[in-house]
């Protein structure tokens, strides 16, 4: 299927759908990805035909044959974005197309047919004007949408890739997902990897969350709240914070670890790297090690850290935590860059600020 071509949707609307009472029940204290709305979305792709029975459906269970080769291989990818209600009603999302393009980037990546960068945000338009009502009002709250692709061939064979596929959006109302301000402590993690040169980290794929429960349980032991991630080769050059990206603050200037393969190219850290400039800041990519880390903090050359994504926007980092040793980042609180960077993207999302790069999509 090219890019010229269109999808038409099917719709089949919920005879089961939950009441407004209900509905407002969930909305007042929504969690993150515990409850989802009363529809989804489906495409299904087959080999030589391309994408076709393109669905709007009541949400519910799937019926998978045993062999299907998402159980066995792995073979899945997906995104997440939000859709936000702003203060004039209208209900956006932010950068869908970057998304898009980071879904099809990951499809290379795991041998999975690309979608159509229309088709993947008109899935998001129709799926969120159908669950409007599902969209928070609170201040902070958001709809959490959550795009995926999973192989559905029936085969136990490894010498080549599923020749069926099945795309989905689904969506779940949610709070802030660190507490909002709240700083979070770290642990760094020498014992296990997130991702190494030529493998899967730079693709939005489940098995790179899978390998990393362990660490980010051995965090939780520690006392922590996240895990920080370190390159493959020597364990000491900063990549990741569980599954988001860090920013370093020296004063004025932020440096975020480059983009090598192995860290994923995240939205959020995109538009921060813009934004800066916006700000006054000056925004930079490179590396830094364990020991820079930690001698910055204590010199008070370092003065802030924050971590970054869809889910937790921009959440700043207090303390650090390893095998051989600890610090505080700061005074352990969040820091006034961090602060107004996240306001600023914040701002954007919401509608409460200007939109200079024209990031902000209407989904209805």
């Amino acid at each position: 299927m090219t890019t010229a071509q269109k999808l038409s949707f099917d719709v089949q609307l919920s005879d089961h759908a939950r009441t407004s009472a209900e509905r407002e029940q969930v909305l007042a204290s929504p969690g993150f990805g515990q409850v989802f709305t009363d529809h989804m979305i489906s495409i299904d792709y087959t080999e030589g035909r391309g994408w076709h029975d393109a669905r709007l459906m009541p949400y519910g269970p799937l019926s998978l044959d045993p062999a299907t080769s998402v159980f066995h291989y792995a073979q899945e990818l997906f995104e997440g974005l939000k859709a936000y209600r702003q203060g004039n009603g209208a209900i956006v999302s932010f950068r869908p197309y970057a998304n898009a393009a980071r879904f099809n980037t990951s499809a290379a990546r795991m041998a999975m047919p690309g979608l159509p960068e229309d088709t993947f945000v008109e899935s998001l338009e129709l799926l969120v004007q159908t669950d409007r009502e599902w969209v928070p009002a609170t201040e902070g709250h958001s709809l959490y949408l959550r795009p995926f692709m999973i192989a559905t061939q029936p085969a136990l064979g490894v010498n080549y890739p599923s020749k069926t596929y099945k795309y989905m959006v689904i969506a779940s109302p949610a709070a802030a997902y660190f507490g909002g301000d709240k700083a979070v402590s770290v642990w760094l993690s020498t014992e296990y990897t997130r991702a190494a040169p030529g493998g899967t980290g730079f693709a939005k794929c489940g098995g790179n969350y899978a390998a990393a429960f362990v660490a980010q349980r051995q965090a939780v032991e520690q006392g922590c709240d996240q895990v920080v991630w370190l390159d493959a080769h020597e364990h000491r050059y900063v990549e990741e914070m569980g599954g988001m990206n860090l920013f370093f603050v020296f004063g004025d200037r932020l440096l975020t670890p480059a983009l090598t393969g192995t860290l994923l190219p995240g939205i959020t850290r995109d538009s921060i790297l813009t934004l800066a400039g916006d700000l006054g800041l000056k925004a930079e990519e490179g590396r830094i090690s364990i020991e820079e880390w930690q001698a910055g903090c204590e010199s008070g050359e370092l003065t802030e850290v924050f971590a970054c994504g869809t889910a937790a926007v921009v959440t700043p980092v207090g303390a650090v935590k390893g095998a051989d040793r600890a610090w505080t980042v700061g005074d352990g609180t969040q820091g006034p860059v961090t602060r107004r960077v996240r306001e600023e993207l914040t701002g954007i999302q919401y509608g409460t600020r200007p939109d200079p790069h024209g990031w902000v999509h209407k989904l209805c």
